[in-house]
């Protein structure tokens, strides 16, 4: 079965870059969201199993989609991995607050993403 994985960033090079470290599973199947807004929705339509979330986007920031999902007990169970330039401890600690599960800092390692995000999908 695949693992539907919702990536969520506004910058379409940072989405190109995520999709190229992960396409190489074929048990992965990717969505893309441009902004915090849309990633809702998508998560409603999708329920992806794992959400790659920037912070810092228009409408809804990434800490508020993450507390509203984590919020809704048919969409709490999404794995949530923060990918985002603030990388500071207090976002960490804000981020691990609204229930995060990772947070990776950008720029960041292809490689690590894809080891993480298949260590977190078997």
């Amino acid at each position: 079965m695949a693992c539907k994985i919702l990536i969520a960033d506004d910058e379409p090079s940072l989405r190109l870059l995520v999709r190229a470290s992960l396409e190489s599973n074929p048990e992965f199947e990717l969505f893309e969201a441009v902004d915090g807004t849309d990633a809702i929705d998508k998560i409603n339509i999708a329920k992806p199993d794992i959400l790659i979330l920037d912070i810092m986007m228009p409408g809804l920031s990434g800490f508020e989609v993450c507390d509203k999902i984590k919020k809704e007990s048919e969409l709490k169970d999404i794995i949530v991995v923060m990918l985002s330039a603030k990388g500071k401890d207090t976002d960490k600690d804000w981020a691990k607050s609204v229930g995060a599960d990772h947070f990776l800092t950008k720029p960041f390692s292809p490689m690590e993403l894809l080891e993480l995000i298949t260590q977190i999908s078997t």
